[in-house]
């Protein structure tokens, strides 16, 4: 893909990435502090698929700092800032053993940005009192990690790509 296609293809799942931020943002809560769709983790799949591992990690930064920006505060965004580097930790290192399906990557990734959001809780707050959310937050980002997974599985396979066998070399 030529640099201006890239550039262009960046802008279009970081601004995916925010609309989708803020359409979770919209929907009502489940009852349970931390449980959310990660729908904005479909853009940020993509990406790491079809771009490549550095511009992932630059749209999952710019999708955190602009949620924030716009609608967060100092807290969020140490929220967002733990579970999204975690979560994309977690999707980069399965992705290169090559063994996972974007379905499992996006599921343990879901899991994964839950924990680094519960530690960075433990950090600001009592971290023995959110020792009781770990199972329920796991079992949740676990959950909407699949469904994502699921989503961008079609994404990759309406555009040629059989589960991310063919994407660009990182």
């Amino acid at each position: 893909m030529k640099k201006s296609g890239t550039l262009a293809l960046l802008g279009v799942l970081t601004a995916l990435c925010f609309g989708l931020s803020y359409v979770e943002m919209m929907l009502p809560s489940v009852g349970i502090p931390g449980i959310k769709l990660g729908l904005a983790n479909i853009c940020v799949m993509a990406a790491l698929w079809l771009v490549g591992t550095k511009e992932a990690a630059g749209v999952n930064l710019v999708r955190i700092v602009l949620n924030w920006l716009i609608f967060g505060n100092f807290t969020g965004l140490v929220y967002s800032l733990a579970g999204g580097a975690l979560s994309f930790v977690c999707m980069v290192i399965l992705k290169k053993t090559g063994r996972f399906s974007p379905v499992g990557i996006s599921a343990a990734a879901g899991a994964a940005h839950n924990i680094g959001q519960l530690f960075a809780a433990s950090l600001l707050t009592d971290a023995g009192a959110l020792l009781g959310y770990l199972p329920v937050l796991i079992a949740a980002g676990t959950a909407t990690g699949t469904v994502n997974g699921i989503i961008i599985t079609a994404v990759l396979k309406s555009l040629g790509r059989k589960d991310g066998k063919h994407e660009h070399k990182t």
